[in-house]
């Protein structure tokens, strides 16, 4: 199997974990967000308003890592080129259309202000390595596209990142959950992209 095969596996079963753990835990478990809730440091006026905002930030999110691992599939993109290219519209909308609640939620995030900007400066990494991927396949530069779109899509896990951190810092090491979610959500693209860096330069994208 070759690198690029088995980058796309790994990151194809990850999705998959990933989605089935966000999904059932927020939609089906603890559709009220009681839980995420109660953990929260910063009083939320609109509950209401706040939970579709973050219901809405999940399905785009997950809509994402869905379309991501398609788009890095070499022989869909020269076999299929029309799924190939409306996977990767759905994708880039998806991306779009999140940084509306993606932006809001992080208002009310544990951390206060530091993770608030955290947050912001996530969200538009984010949005920038999407854009420019769109770009540079409009200009045709293919090689320029698939890493950018690497990039936004390793952006694309970085809940997961977060989850990872806060449950080391705050289950393993007793930090205040405060403190390890400002860790988590600035160590959240930090990693992410230096991971990014580093398959770029290691494989064939």
């Amino acid at each position: 199997m070759t690198k690029r095969k088995t980058l796309i596996v790994i990151l194809s079963l990850v999705s998959v974990m990933w989605i089935l753990h966000t999904a059932s835990k927020n939609f089906i478990v603890d559709p009220e967000f009681a839980s995420f809730l109660s953990k929260k440091e910063i009083i939320i006026s609109n509950g209401n308003l706040w939970i579709v905002m973050i219901k809405i930030h999940i399905v785009l999110a997950i809509t994402a890592l869905v379309t991501g691992p398609i788009g890095l599939s070499k022989s869909i993109r020269i076999k299929k080129l029309p799924l190939h290219q409306w996977n990767g519209r759905i994708y880039i909308l998806s991306i779009l259309l999140n940084m509306v609640p993606g932006y809001y939620v992080s208002i009310f995030a544990n951390g206060g202000v530091l993770s608030m900007i955290g947050f912001w400066i996530l969200n538009t990494l984010w949005l920038v390595t999407t854009i420019n991927g769109y770009l540079w396949v409009r200009r045709k530069k293919v090689v320029q596209h698939r890493k950018w779109m690497l990039r936004s899509f390793f952006l694309t896990y970085a809940n997961l990142t977060i989850y990872i951190i806060v449950a080391t810092f705050h289950n393993g090491f007793n930090f205040d959950y405060g403190v390890s979610y400002i860790i988590a959500v600035w160590g959240s693209f930090t990693i992410n992209l230096t991971l990014a860096e580093f398959v770029i330069k290691k494989s064939k994208i």
